[in-house]
């Protein structure tokens, strides 16, 4: 790390020390707890792979120093409270990355050792910590869709998976079927549930990563419908004041005008 570096990233632990300071600090900031802050980390992290996402480095700087004031302020609050410094976080990591790439940091220069012991690695880590199922370490804090993808990997891994394609998709139409004939909102809720974990092991199947899945899935419907609405808007009306098939006749345009299609 240059001195630079080392300079300012001081200057961010001191201003986090001041911030958090009991007489001269800021009351906001003093008030915060681990919970309270951690939804802001979370948002951060999600802005941060924004800028990746529409590809705005200079944005991708300030979101990422968002997300290091998150962990500067994680790691201040828990040294108020002695359990740990940003010196001991920092170490942590470390200590980690270095542990897992052996072959970068060790003895043993063989890529394939580093294939073959990765998951035993790992498998080690789990153990220290005391973890004894496969599903163990699947934060609870993910989205839940990202999440889903997890735990089902998870199970994969000791062999409970479907072995085709066919099983998940027949999955999702009985899902949907179950879902149909619930009758109570607690049913439905749970049949649901049922039905997106179904879908995300479809799309997994395929190799595709369900959160990136859904994320342009958004995207597109986003696309599409301010497009809808600015073609309501070059022809005087609003589109909200269309009925739906004439909404339907403004979506299905905007399709077309997205394949070079003319109507």
């Amino acid at each position: 790390m240059s001195k630079a570096a080392h300079v300012q990233l001081d200057r961010l632990l001191a201003i986090m020390a001041r911030l958090r300071d009991p007489e001269a600090g800021c009351e906001w900031d003093c008030e915060q707890t681990f919970a309270s802050i951690a939804p802001y980390t979370i948002e951060e992290a999600y802005e941060v792979a924004d800028a990746i996402e529409r590809a705005d480095l200079l944005a991708l700087r300030d979101e990422l120093g968002d997300l290091l004031l998150q962990v500067v302020f994680h790691a201040r609050m828990a040294e108020e409270a002695g359990h740990f410094g940003f010196t001991d976080v920092a170490a942590a990591i470390s200590n980690k990355l270095e542990s897992r790439h052996p072959h970068i940091f060790g003895t043993d220069s063989s890529a394939s050792s580093q294939t073959e012991r990765w998951e035993s690695i790992k498998a080690d880590e789990r153990l220290r910590r005391g973890e004894t199922s496969a599903l163990d370490g699947v934060a609870m804090a993910l989205p839940a869709l990202l999440r889903a993808e997890k735990l089902q990997k998870r199970a994969a891994r000791v062999g409970f998976d479907w072995p085709d394609a066919a099983g998940p998709q027949a999955k999702v139409m009985e899902e949907l079927d179950e879902l149909a004939s619930a009758t109570t909102i607690e049913d439905r809720l749970l049949e649901a549930g049922d039905l997106l974990f179904a879908a995300v092991n479809v799309v997994r199947g395929y190799g595709i990563a369900p959160e990136e899945a859904l994320r342009a899935g958004n995207a597109k419907f986003e696309r599409r419908f301010r497009a809808m609405e600015t073609l309501a808007a070059s022809r005087g009306v609003a589109f909200g004041d269309l009925d739906l098939a004439e909404q339907e006749a403004h979506w299905q345009a905007v399709k077309a005008s997205e394949r070079g299609e003319t109507s």
